[in-house]
């Protein structure tokens, strides 16, 4: 069994998988569902000074994604200060307090939620792409409260390196990056109405669709901002998690497949990525932060074509590499697959397409 247990900003966390702010978070008992879930932190949902008033619907499955129209959190402050923290605090899980947006509503919020916060995350979502309120946000936060501060980076035309450095600049402790993306258009074919119910139609994109994304983001960030990095968006999977490390998270975080899928995702997220170390050798999960930019450091770009290698023994005949190879270099003979490399152009999709792993591309 491999070491998951993370340490960020002087907090240790037993796993590296929370939730992100969101419904799966939205009261106490919701975060008491997701520590009893697996979670290793409870981020609560964001609170501003006013309760969110939320368009309905708010909310659809898409394919390869979700589509969503949620706002910071539609309860009173003094609700969460009353009740919902002290539940969150009960579970024993380190709490880190979601709080947007402006300076002046962080100036009045962080010092009543210190009691319960083990660090905060401040949100960007709204405060646009002038890096100055952002700056002011987070300069308000570290003169009110003496816990992490954690921001968060929407990817809304921003330069994010550029926004994740104004961060660092203006005090931040680690940088949680990606949030949804948008704005996105749905529509209900059938009725011909968008499926979310804002003024607009609009929504904001989540899930594996923005996973590609993300990952970039993270990797763009950890290069150049000496600070630890959450990545977040499209982890649904063990091997998100790995990925995400990959390229140099400090922990994960999750929205969309804990509405998806129940709190329960959080503990069998957490067994996949265990396993995937153990299999592969890895006595922690410290151990392979990063390992994606030390091998692109290492990485000669190839000018000529590298044919995939060919496992016959694992292969099904499903056709699909037949099917999609745009060069006619590989067949399915007999049931097994029969590769011409003196066609092979190397694009490499046919590995990505393989399902039983019978296509692998060398090192």
């Amino acid at each position: 069994m491999a070491d998951l247990r993370v340490e960020i900003c002087g907090i240790s966390f037993p796993n590296p998988v929370w939730p992100a702010p969101g419904p799966p978070v939205r009261d106490g008992a919701a975060m008491e569902a997701c520590a009893e879930g697996g979670a290793g932190a409870l981020v609560s949902k964001t609170v501003s000074v006013k309760p969110a008033e939320v368009p309905t619907p708010n909310m659809a499955e898409i394919k390869g994604g979700f589509l969503n129209t949620e706002l910071w959190s539609e309860i009173p402050v003094e609700q969460w200060l009353e009740v919902e923290y002290a539940k969150a605090k009960a579970t024993g899980l380190p709490l880190i307090i979601g709080l947007g947006y402006s300076a002046d509503d962080i100036r009045n919020l962080a010092p009543r939620v210190a009691p319960f916060a083990d660090g905060l995350e401040l949100s960007t979502h709204y405060i646009g792409e002038n890096p100055e309120p952002m700056m002011n946000a987070i300069r308000a936060a570290k003169e009110a409260v003496d816990v992490p501060i954690f921001v968060k980076l929407s990817p809304l035309g921003r330069e994010m390196v550029a926004a994740a450095q104004a961060a660092q600049e203006a005090g931040a402790d680690a940088i949680v990056a990606i949030n949804s993306f948008g704005p996105c258009l749905g529509i209900d074919a059938e009725t011909g109405l968008p499926l979310m119910g804002s003024e607009s139609g609009y929504g904001w994109l989540s899930g594996p669709a923005i996973k590609p994304l993300a990952l970039r983001c993270v990797m763009d960030i950890v290069r150049e901002v000496d600070l630890p990095v959450i990545g977040v968006g499209g982890v649904s999977r063990g091997i998100d998690v790995i990925e995400m490390f990959m390229v140099g998270a400090s922990a994960v975080q999750l929205c969309t497949a804990s509405i998806l899928k129940g709190p329960q995702v959080f503990g069998k997220i957490v067994a996949e990525a265990d396993k995937w170390l153990d299999e592969h050798g890895y006595d922690s999960i410290e151990q392979i932060r990063g390992l994606t930019l030390r091998k692109l450091a290492e990485r000669q770009v190839r000018t000529y074509a590298i044919p995939p290698v060919l496992d016959v023994e694992k292969c099904t005949g499903c056709r699909l590499c037949e099917i999609s190879c745009g060069y006619d270099a590989i067949h399915v003979v007999d049931e097994k697959a029969v590769l011409n490399t003196d066609a092979c152009a190397g694009c490499g999709l046919c590995v990505t397409r393989c399902r039983p792993g019978a296509l692998t591309m060398p090192d």
